[in-house]
């Protein structure tokens, strides 16, 4: 049985998933381009895009949208909690796992305190890297006065 509705699963969104599933690093659509090309040399961005568009929309990976400059993708489709690094904007997974009762409870909670009709969550969390904490990436302030 196919996992995609009404699409057939081609050799070229066959690679694009492999690709992405290899790292653990939340890639840019960009970024799955190039590493596509070195299996694909022939193959455009904007079948990346279409094809990335398709595998999130059938649940075999997820699309990280809101509050990043750029779109990113994650090969793991099972709901889980990401961290991003404020100043470099690298995603990671953080290695926790979300107590269902607890979120349940917060929805519970705010949909009592609120004249909303809470149905989901999204929690991130944010923070600095570690190259970002050691200066790697972006000095201290002090550094650069």
């Amino acid at each position: 049985m196919n996992p995609i509705p009404n699409h057939r699963i081609t050799h070229q969104r066959k690679v694009i998933f492999e690709e992405l599933k290899k790292v653990q690093t939340h890639p840019t659509a960009d970024e799955i381009y190039e590493m596509v090309r070195k299996r694909l040399p022939r193959i455009s961005l904007g079948t990346v895009y279409r094809n990335l568009d398709i595998l999130s929309e059938g649940g075999l990976i997820q699309k990280l949208k809101p509050g990043r400059p750029q779109m990113r993708f994650d090969g793991n489709p099972r709901e889980h909690l990401h961290i991003t690094c404020t100043r470099c904007g690298s995603v990671e997974d953080a290695n926790i796992e979300p107590s269902d009762d607890f979120l349940e409870n917060l929805e519970n909670i705010l949909g009592k305190l609120t004249k909303y009709g809470v149905f989901g969550h999204k929690l991130e969390l944010m923070g600095f890297c570690g190259s970002c904490m050691k200066g790697e990436i972006f000095p201290h302030k002090e550094e650069t006065d």
